[in-house]
C-alpha cells in the first residue's frame, strides 16, 4: 500500500520550470530517499506535498485521498531552513507548535519531556532558541516535527548541523519511527545516509524524475558483473577471457582481485579458477554500485 502518491506534478516560477510531470509512489512504512542535485526540484515537491505552495498541475493522494488541508495534522515536516522563533524558550516553542497540530498543552508537555530524554537534551527547556547551537536547534526542530506522532514524516536535510554522534542518534530515532509504522521521506545530499537507511529511492534531475524504486533493485539494475576475491597469496595469471582483472596488495599483505565478467558468465567459475591455483580464499563478493555511483552517473547522463 502506498501512503503517498504524487501524480504528474508540474510547477513553474516565471521562466523556470521547477518540476515537470513528476510522479512518485511512497510505500507505507518505508524510508524513502528523495535525491537530486541542487535545483532539481526536491524542495519544491516537498513544499507542494505540505501545501505551502500549489502545483500548476497534477494530483497528490494521501492514503488514496486527494490532498486537503486536514492532512496537515497527519504530516510532520522538517524544512531545510530553520523555522524556530529565536526569542522563545524551548519548551514554550514546542508546546505552541504541538498545539497547532492538535495536542493539548498537557499532552504536548508530556511528549516533549520524553523526547528531551531520548535526544539527550534534558535541562534545556528554559533556554532561548538563540542561545542554542545549530545542532541543538536542529534537535528542537526534529521534536517539533514528530511530537504529534504523524503517520508521514518529511525530513529535508535532517542531519544538517549535526556531529557524527548526534547524526547517529537521529538515525536511530528514524529507524525507531519506522518500526512504529511511520513512513519517512527524507531529502539529503549524504549518500552514506541513503545507503544506511533507505528502502526506496527516487532521483530527480533537471526537474524530472529519472529513477525510482526499491534501493536493492536499483543497485542490482546498475551492477556491472564485477566480483571481488580476497586471498592470502598472489596467484598465477587468470584466464585471458576474463574481460577485466586487477589485483591490489592490501596493508596486511593479503590481496584483493577484482574481475569483471561478460553478461551470462557464471561467477562460480571465478572461485574454481582460484581453487585450481590453490589460493587461500578469505572472501568472495559481488561488487554492487553505491547509490553515490549511480547518482553521479545519471546526473552526468552516463
Amino acid at each position: 500500500m502506498n501512503v503517498l502518491q504524487v501524480k504528474n506534478i508540474s510547477k513553474s516560477y516565471a521562466n523556470h520550470q521547477a518540476l515537470k510531470n513528476v510522479s512518485i509512489s511512497v510505500p507505507k512504512q518505508s524510508i524513502y530517499g528523495l535525491l537530486g542535485p541542487n535545483g532539481a526540484g526536491k524542495t519544491t515537491l516537498l513544499r507542494i506535498i505540505n501545501q505551502i505552495i500549489a502545483a500548476d498541475q497534477g494530483e497528490i493522494l494521501i492514503n488514496n485521498t486527494p490532498l486537503h488541508p486536514a492532512h496537515i495534522r497527519e504530516i510532520g515536516y522538517l524544512p531545510e531552513e530553520r523555522g524556530l522563533y529565536k526569542k522563545m524558550k524551548v519548551t514554550e516553542q514546542l508546546v505552541y507548535l504541538a498545539r497547532l497540530k492538535g495536542l493539548s498543552t498537557h499532552e504536548a508537555d508530556a511528549r516533549i519531556r520524553k523526547w528531551f530524554q531520548r535526544l539527550e537534551i534534558a535541562g534545556w527547556d528554559n533556554k532561548r532558541i538563540e542561545d542554542l547551537s545549530k545542532g541543538m536547534q536542529q534537535k528542537i526542530q526534529f521534536i517539533a516535527t514528530v511530537v504529534h506522532e504523524p503517520d508521514l514524516i518529511i525530513l529535508d536535510e535532517p542531519f544538517s548541523g549535526f556531529d557524527p554522534v548526534n547524526t547517529n542518534l537521529i538515525k536511530d530515532e528514524i529507524r525507531a519511527l519506522q518500526r512504529k509504522g511511520k513512513t519517512i521521506i527524507f531529502s539529503t545530499h549524504r549518500m552514506e545516509s541513503v545507503e544506511e537507511l533507505c528502502s526506496h529511492i527516487a532521483l530527480l534531475n533537471q526537474s524530472e524524475k529519472v529513477l525510482e524504486g526499491p534501493k536493492s533493485e536499483i543497485k542490482s539494475q546498475y551492477k556491472s558483473n564485477t566480483y571481488c576475491v580476497l586471498h592470502k597469496h598472489e596467484v598465477a595469471p587468470l584466464p585471458s577471457e576474463f574481460s577485466s582483472v586487477s589485483t591490489t596488495r592490501l596493508e596486511d599483505g593479503s590481496f584483493e582481485t577484482t574481475i569483471r565478467l561478460e553478461n551470462g558468465e557464471n561467477p562460480d567459475r571465478i572461485l574454481l579458477e582460484f581453487i585450481e591455483r590453490k589460493a587461500e580464499i578469505h572472501g568472495f563478493r559481488e561488487m554492487l554500485p553505491s547509490i553515490n555511483d549511480i547518482f553521479i552517473a545519471l546526473v552526468k547522463g552516463q
